[in-house]
Formats: structure tokens, sequence, C-alpha cells
């Protein structure tokens, strides 16, 4: 009996352990099952991509023609030197060689693959490198584990600095914007190919307004790597996508000779002692709205971004007093000064407030208010021609008088000042309107007579953009309609044929009779002929232009000048406007620059300058001094 029951009880031991084991195979063959079969597909991509890697391919982006088809921007190839991220630390030995052959230092790379977050996209490292960088670089490859070199368009800015803050820059997507456009891709929201680490986006002007007609779709080489990261063999390939071709309004030999004209005439009142900070020009058709040339100074080398800019570089931009990044032509605001005498000019003949033939006694200072002309003159009997072409402000501190600052303001709104253009630009200023309004709004304080005679003659808290002020003109040239400016003509198709064309687009016509816009004219036409302001700037021209001079105060320095144009007189085919920051009385500053841009423009053969006094005379105007009647 005690022999059964012992063998029983050795029995059900057996058995619980039999039981055990096959419970455990169960368990280690369930777990195969689940990793072979379910997880399979993940796993398998886990051995795949410590095998695989993806080496992204930049598209080439679409490329900026100017009116005549000539390239404003382009690309092309250069060398990129790229790492392969193997989910371990850098080895120092291969940064500290790597860093030697790139002669940069080695904080730099290292600050790059520290910004790196995870994944297997690789970390590009340098661009644009030289040929000789990248011979060494490939004498050493064994020595150089998960270093790549491969070919990449760059973007290419051939004219340098030349409208640097209208055709604006690009720069390699940043880990924070990539995971934003990840999460627009997600919900819809993202125009434009997909964006992946290493892609090129426009970060400012007509490459950040046009980036997703510019991008293009970028592309891969699936290669299969070694155990060190080092690629073996190409297994998959996605071609890239072009991006399209934009053609711009911009006359590219227009816009080198105003350049060279505002970057000379910055220099020669600089050695005069004159701070002349910066400057901001733009040429328009009045007759559509297109933009022929804009120049905003001092400007910036695009370049530099495309190529991957230094910290010294980003340093020296972003210290920079005179604010090379800003488009001075359209976010610029500033005090209109006797360029608005057009506008008061205009109110009071359209209200009835003179006749054109009046007389206007000027004694040097008006007799309610003691405000006199900028330098004390004394002009006498005026009447409208006169007193415009002399740009007298006692006399229109008069018709300031008459008008009132509600009409002086409604005309202002009238000609377009206080609000946006439309040009498609970001940033474009607003200006501002001087008013009892506004007065009281920002100081809380009443409105008095004399804040009406300033804001007759562009003064006192009125404040307008060189691009407003070319829209004026053009109303004033034209006839009165206004036209939207545009600087973006056609988008190509992939193919290269028109997708979408842009012309003129009209916003409204000037409430202003054609009666009084032709005494306006007049007055105009006798600013550039002798005895006006700009008589001497213009002298000896071969061509009948209409302009206006102007010196606006300046609160923090030196008075700025303008010069607002259009030409011919009689069929008007430009309009130009040039003002100097800090430059002093707008005929020696501003006008000296408009010249050469309207001999360009009608190619009009510069004059030959005698020699005066022994020295030589100057090439702009024919003279060896200018002088300016101080009354602006």
């Amino acid at each position: 009996m005690l022999k059964a029951l012992y063998k029983k009880k050795k029995t059900t031991r057996f058995d619980v352990l039999l039981t055990i084991v096959i419970l455990v195979f169960a368990v280690l063959l369930g777990r195969v099952f689940y990793l072979q079969a379910i997880e399979g597909d993940y796993y398998r991509g886990k051995a795949e991509g410590n095998r695989l890697r993806i080496l992204s391919m930049t598209a080439t982006r679409g490329l900026m023609y100017d009116r005549n088809g000539q390239i404003v921007v382009g690309s092309r190839p250069a060398y990129m030197v790229s790492m392969l991220p193997t989910g371990k630390q850098a080895d120092p030995k291969v940064l500290e060689q790597l860093a030697a052959y790139l002669q940069v230092p080695v904080k730099t790379l290292a600050d790059k693959i520290e910004a790196h977050k995870g994944g297997y996209e690789p970390i590009r490292l340098a661009s644009d490198v030289t040929l000789d960088k990248v011979t060494k670089i490939e004498e050493h490859r064994h020595e150089l584990p998960g270093i790549t070199v491969d070919v990449e368009p760059l973007r290419y800015y051939p004219h340098d600095t030349m409208a640097s803050q209208l055709l604006g820059y690009v720069g390699e997507v940043s880990e924070e914007e990539l995971a934003k456009v990840k999460q627009a891709e997600l919900e819809g929201t993202n125009s434009g190919g997909p964006i992946g680490a290493g892609t090129i986006l426009g970060r400012s002007g007509l490459e950040k307004m046009y980036d997703s007609v510019l991008r293009g779709v970028d592309g891969g080489r699936q290669v299969e790597v070694d155990a060190s990261g080092r690629p073996v063999e190409e297994v998959g390939r996605k071609h890239t996508v072009p991006g399209r071709n934009i053609h711009l309004t911009i006359d590219l030999n227009l816009q080198k000779v105003a350049e060279k004209a505002v970057y000379d005439q910055l220099a020669t009142l600089r050695l005069q002692g004159i701070p002349a900070k910066g400057a901001a020009v733009v040429a328009l058709d009045p007759n559509t709205g297109a933009v022929l040339a804009m120049v905003s100074a001092p400007g910036f080398n695009p370049n530099w971004f495309a190529k991957g800019i230094t910290t010294e570089q980003w340093n020296q931009l972003n210290t920079d007093a005179n604010h090379p990044f800003e488009n001075k032509v359209v976010t610029g605001e500033y005090p209109p000064g006797s360029p608005f005498k057009i506008i008061t000019g205009a109110a009071a003949l359209e209200l009835k407030k003179v006749t054109p033939n009046e007389m206007i006694y000027d004694s040097g200072k008006h007799w309610l208010i003691d405000k006199r002309n900028a330098e004390g003159e004394a002009l006498g009997w005026l009447d409208f021609n006169k007193a415009l072409a002399k740009s007298d402000n006692v006399y229109f501190y008069e018709m300031g008088n008459r008008l009132g600052i509600e009409n002086i303001d409604k005309y202002a709104k009238i000609f377009g000042l206080g609000e946006k253009t439309g040009i498609k630009l970001y940033d474009e200023g607003r200006g501002n309107l001087a008013s009892p309004e506004y007065k009281r709004k920002v100081f809380n304080q009443d409105w008095y007579l004399g804040e009406t005679f300033d804001a007759a003659i562009g003064q006192s808290f009125t404040l307008v953009t060189p691009i407003q002020m070319a829209v004026v003109m053009s109303e004033i040239a034209n006839g009165g309609i206004r036209y939207q400016p545009y600087v973006v003509s056609r988008i190509d198709n992939a193919d290269g044929t028109p997708e979408e064309i842009f012309g003129p687009k009209k916003l409204g016509v000037l409430q202003v009779s054609k009666a009084v816009m032709d005494i306006v004219r007049n007055g105009l036409r006798d600013v550039t002929l002798e005895g006006g302001t700009a008589g001497e700037i213009f002298k000896g021209l071969s061509l009948a232009v209409a302009g206006k001079t102007g010196t606006a105060e300046n609160a923090t320095g030196t008075d700025h000048g303008w010069f607002v144009a259009y030409a011919p007189y009689d069929k008007p085919r430009i309009v130009v406007v040039a003002l100097v920051e800090q430059g002093g009385f707008g005929a020696s500053s501003a006008g000296s620059i408009v010249r050469p841009i309207l001999e360009e423009y009608f190619h009009i053969p510069k004059p030959v300058v005698a020699p005066v006094n022994g020295k030589k005379g100057d090439p702009k105007t024919g003279t060896s001094s200018i002088k300016e009647q101080k009354v602006d």
C-alpha cells in the first residue's frame, strides 16, 4: 500500500516538471511566433535600417529671370560633405581629421552634429566645398567612416548684393521648422512639395514669397552601408522634381545702374561729411505698375546663406545699425517732406482755395505763425507754379491754413497714402497720416494750427514709404489711374510654358480734375528747369523730366533727402523715387541718383564734362558742385 502511494507521488512530481517544461517551450514558441509572424515587419525594418540609409537629394530651385530673360537668381552644382548617423557619438578623431581637411573649427562640426536630433538622415556638415578639400577627403575616405561627399545644386546669386532684400535668401530647414511643417502636412495646410531634413527653404523676399513655386520636390538615394556606416552600394533612387521658374518685371541692366548710382552717391556724400546712412530707390512703369528696379542700401550677400553663413558674417549683419535686411522701399516709413506739396497743392486747387494765378507774398515767414523757409529765404510774390518749382514753404503753409487738416488728410487718402499699395512683398508699411485724431490717440493732446502748417509741407506725423510715393507719382504721370505695383510677371510650368501671367491691376481713379493735374504737372516740370530746385541736376539732359525735391526733417539726425520724378514729361514711361537717409537736401543727395537711372533707361549718352577750375566735374550732373535752393 505504501509503495503504491509512493509511486503515485513520484509520478505526480514528474508530471509537474513535465508541465513546466512544456509551458516554457510553449512560451518560447509563442514568443518566436510573435516576433516572426506578428512583429516580423517591424524588426525586419529595424534590421534594414541598420543596413540601409536614405541619402537625400536636394531639388534644384526654380530660376528667377528679369523682364528680358536674363538670369537674376540661379543654381549651380557644388560639393556637399555629410555624415551618416550611426546612433553613436561621433568619433572625436574623425571630426578632428575632417575639420582639418575642411579648414573649419572642430566645434563647428560638433555643433551641427549636436543639433541633429536622431534619425538616419545625413547631417550636412559643409556646403560648397572646394575641389582641393574634396580631394583630400576622398584620398582619406577609409579613415573617415560615415562621411560622404555628394554633388548637389546650390542656390546662386550671380550679382551678389544686388536687389538682395527684394530677391531674399534661402536656408536649410531647422529641426523645429521640420516638426511644424510635418504637423501642417498632417493637417493638410502645407503648400508645395514635401519637406524633409536638408530641404532648402526661402527665408525672405521673393525666395520666401514664392517658395512653394521655386522649391520643387527633393529626392534621395537608398544605399547599403557596412558596419562602419560607409556606403557600399546604391539599391534604389527617387528622382528630384525641379522647382518652377518665375519671371520678374525687373530690368537687370537698369537695376545695375541704380545700384551703382546709389552706392557711388552714398560714398560721395560721406566724403563730404554727410552721414548718408542708407538709401531706397524704386523705378515703376506708371502705365502698368510694373517695378523696373528696386534698391535698398545697404544690402547683404545672399550667397553667404546659400553656402552656410558663418557666425562672424551673421553677427556682422545683425549688428549693422543701417539694417541691411530691411527692404526700405517697402517697409521704410519716412516723413515725405516737400513731395507732399504735390498733394497739398492739388487739394487747394481742386477745392478752389487758391487759383493758379493768385500771387502770395513770401516775406521769409508766414504772417500768422513764425514758420519760415529752411534757411529763412524770402522769395517775394509767387503764383502756384513758381511756388512748386521753388518748393516755397511759406506759400504752402498758407495752403495748409486755407485747407485745414481735415482736407489735407482727405486728399492724402485720395492719393492712396495711409494704406498699403498691395505690392506682393512681405512687411509692407502702411505709413501714417497726420490728424487731430492721431495726436489725441497717441499723445492725448490738442491739435494746433502750426501742426497743420507742418502737415501741409509733409512734416508733422505724416509718414510714407518710397513705394507709396512712387504710386503717387504714377497717378500724376498717367492721368490719375492707381495701379497696384508688382514684381512678378509670370510663373512657369515645369516644361517652361506659362502657368500664370500677371499684369496691370487697376485699383482706382484719382478724384482730381484733369485741369488741376495739368497745373501740377507744369509746376513739376519747372522743378527740373533752370531756376527750379533741381535745375542744376538735369542741366543739359536731352529729356523732359518732371520732378520734386524734398528735404524731410529727421528728429534723430541729419535730414532725409527725397527726389521723385517721371519722364518724359509729355508721355511718361518711367517713375523714379529716391530717398537718402540722412542725406541732407534732396536735389544734391537723391537727385544725383535719379539722373543716371533715367539716362540708362532712355539710352542717353553721358555728357563729356569739361574741367571746372582745373578740377574734373561731376559726371552725373555736369558740374563740380550743386547748389539747391534751401527752401524744402
